[in-house]
């Protein structure tokens, strides 16, 4: 059996708790940054943001680019744009998906670059 981290005697250091609780976003903000996680939870919508770092693309061409259904796509791209990270722009009867701003391609090469360390 594994044996659980802690302290050996009960010492709370309160001017670094209050430090830190002083510096904590609101739970709100917190739950906000964990759903936005979540979105990149999902390997598709990943490979998706992938695509778009590279031009803007309508449902037709990202589908056959990944491989993937029409609804497929359709279906990641709404939750993307849910979640701020894609923005769709109409033309005519098309409508083309591009990264929401320069943001996305930040949150994505720094959790690659800590995934090749």
């Amino acid at each position: 059996m594994s044996e659980i981290e802690r302290c050996e005697f009960l010492c709370v250091h309160d001017e670094v708790v209050k430090k830190v609780l002083s510096q904590m976003p609101k739970d709100e903000a917190l739950y906000d940054l964990a759903e936005l996680f979540k979105v990149f939870g999902d390997t598709t919508r990943i490979r998706i943001l992938y695509a778009l770092f590279e031009a803007e693309l309508c449902v037709c061409d990202t589908s056959q680019l990944l491989g993937l259904s029409q609804t497929a796509v359709s279906h990641q791209l709404r939750i993307l744009k849910a979640n701020r990270l894609v923005r769709a722009r109409k033309e005519g009867k098309n409508v083309f998906y591009s990264l929401a701003d320069s943001h996305v391609r930040q949150i994505i090469g720094q959790g690659m670059e800590h995934v090749e360390e």
